[in-house]
């Protein structure tokens, strides 16, 4: 029977009218959408989906109560795992995780798990109430330093154990990439900051503007009577691509360009008096989900053409197949095989040109990928008045270049065992792309998830 159900389509804006507004590109489940979606699942004894599931939400079990309509009972079996399922069933990658791993895909198409955690956490947002009894206090204290990710899953299920949590975040909003990476359009800010505000209630203390590595260090929140640290400082670093004219006027990088736009309301131009210079040309160099949220976003700030300039084919792009459907129905034009060599700028130093190499495919390299290898020849001028750069970025070096005796690998990322993410600093924890370097939303949390397990064993064992 469930088989022969087909999946539910999510409902999206009209894609030549949402690629001039911010609002939310997807519109979510009607409950009556969310129901006959949650009745395709098998329920079956031995869930798979699970398995594919950093956070190790109970997916059969949520499920079963929108089957049945109950769907406050369903937030609050959702929230015994996952403390920001808002989020996560708008950002998270479920087609490579528990949607890849459920049985209906063998045969056709898997259950829209995402689609029901946001439906259900959308639903508990507008109609329910906290349900959060706060647990006998530890009288232990723990300091997270970065408010993203990794530290709001690390800090939810401290809380959840007991703990005194106080998380350190230096922007002067908590969320980290939440806030000021990933677009209003595809996760609104009001949402993000619901979801922080249950942390709150948990008892979460978060102090913001607080740069841990100037204003405080490691060792200081040691020495002022925190029990153990976790550090979730993310990949904030951003790499460009060495060629000559990076430094031109109207070149960014992707974390600059979306973090002014996101966190000074760019987007709310001019209710907000923020705006973020955007030519009529644009170039984003790379093909992974930041660089579609750079050029989604230059569109909607009014550049008339914005192109994605990747050096290898669409087989080879690292985005999620939804964001490149996206980018695509709003006009965003790929120029794949192209690679730019230099920037070329005019009188005053503003960019006025690429300056290009086309490539073919060769053999795979490392990572599975076939390896790009240029045309010899194929030199050739694109006409741009504003470049972005998004080919990845790096760890933060804030906290670990203050932080004797913390041990790093040769990229700068923090080591930490795999199993507790216990540092080589007693009683100093670390997870997310600090440590692995820069990756998806749910992997941070369920390195937090797991940190957070790890300290309250260690807690315990004081």
């Amino acid at each position: 029977m469930a088989l022969r159900v087909p999946r539910h389509d999510m409902p999206c804006q009209d894609p030549l009218e949402r690629a001039h507004n911010f609002d939310e590109v997807t519109l979510g489940y009607a409950e009556e959408t969310a129901i006959e979606e949650a009745q395709r699942c098998l329920q079956c004894k031995n869930p798979t989906c699970r398995v594919g599931c950093p956070v190790e939400v109970l997916i059969p079990d949520f499920i079963k109560k929108v089957a049945e309509g109950d769907f406050l009972a369903a937030a609050v079996v959702l929230k015994v795992k996952n403390s920001l399922p808002a989020v996560c069933g708008r950002v998270c990658p479920q087609e490579s995780q528990c949607e890849s791993q459920c049985v209906l895909g063998k045969k056709g198409e898997p259950v829209a798990i995402g689609r029901l955690e946001r439906f259900v956490a959308d639903y508990e947002i507008k109609f329910g109430k906290s349900q959060f009894e706060k647990p006998e206090s530890s009288g232990k204290r723990v300091a997270i330093i970065g408010g993203g990710p990794a530290g709001l899953a690390c800090a939810g299920d401290l809380a959840k154990a007991g703990h005194v949590v106080t998380v350190f975040e230096a922007l002067h909003v908590a969320g980290g990439v939440l806030m000021y990476g990933i677009p209003q359009f595809r996760l609104p800010k009001e949402v993000v900051q619901t979801e922080i505000n249950n942390l709150k209630k948990m008892g979460v203390e978060i102090l913001t503007n607080h740069v841990v590595g100037k204003v405080t260090s490691v060792d200081e929140l040691m020495d002022n009577g925190y029990d153990a640290v976790f550090i979730g400082t993310g990949a904030g670093l951003p790499y460009f691509m060495g060629i000559p004219g990076e430094n031109l006027l109207g070149v960014y990088s992707a974390n600059e360009f979306l973090t002014r736009t996101n966190l000074m309301k760019g987007y709310k131009f001019p209710e907000y008096a923020t705006p973020v210079k955007v030519g009529k040309k644009v170039a984003v160099l790379g093909a992974g989900n930041v660089a579609m949220d750079a050029a989604r976003t230059s569109l909607r700030l009014g550049a008339e053409d914005v192109y994605i300039v990747y050096r290898r084919s669409r087989d080879e792009m690292p985005a999620r197949k939804e964001e490149l459907e996206h980018a695509e129905e709003e006009g965003i034009q790929f120029r794949l095989l192209t690679n730019p060599v230099q920037l070329n700028g005019d009188e005053r130093s503003w960019v006025k040109s690429m300056t290009c190499l086309r490539y073919e495919l060769g053999e795979p390299d490392a990572s599975g990928r076939r390896s790009p290898m240029a045309v010899k020849g194929s030199e050739f001028d694109m006409e741009v008045d504003t470049v972005i750069v998004a080919i990845g970025q790096g760890p933060n070096p804030l906290v670990t270049t203050s932080t004797p005796g913390l041990e790093l690998n040769k990229r700068g990322n923090i080591v930490a065992d795999p199993e507790t993410l216990a540092t080589s600093k007693p009683g100093v924890f670390a997870g997310g792309d600090i440590v692995t370097g820069a990756a998806t939303v749910i992997l941070a949390m369920g390195a937090g998830k797991k940190a957070a397990a790890a300290i309250d064993a260690y807690l315990k064992s004081k």
